[in-house]
């Protein structure tokens, strides 16, 4: 198996207000298609995502708002 390209991004969350917030969005992008990595932060209100070709900045954005928040590219 060969390694595939990565890309990132940091998307800004808005809606968040406490560890449960930070874990669900967490959670929602760890089982996300394509996540390699993603660490969620309350105090930043950010989400830095490390991902796969298989997906992209947008589909990001959708995972987090069918989670129950708003996102937008850093």
């Amino acid at each position: 198996m060969t390694a595939s390209a990565e890309d990132s991004v940091v998307l800004k969350v808005e809606g968040m207000t406490c560890g449960h917030c930070v874990g669900r969005v967490q959670k929602a992008l760890d089982t996300a298609p394509g996540v390699h990595a993603a660490k969620v932060d309350l105090e930043s209100g950010t989400a830095e995502i490390r991902f796969g070709a298989e997906t992209d900045t947008a589909k990001l954005i959708g995972v987090v708002e069918a989670a129950g928040y708003t996102a937008q590219a850093a």
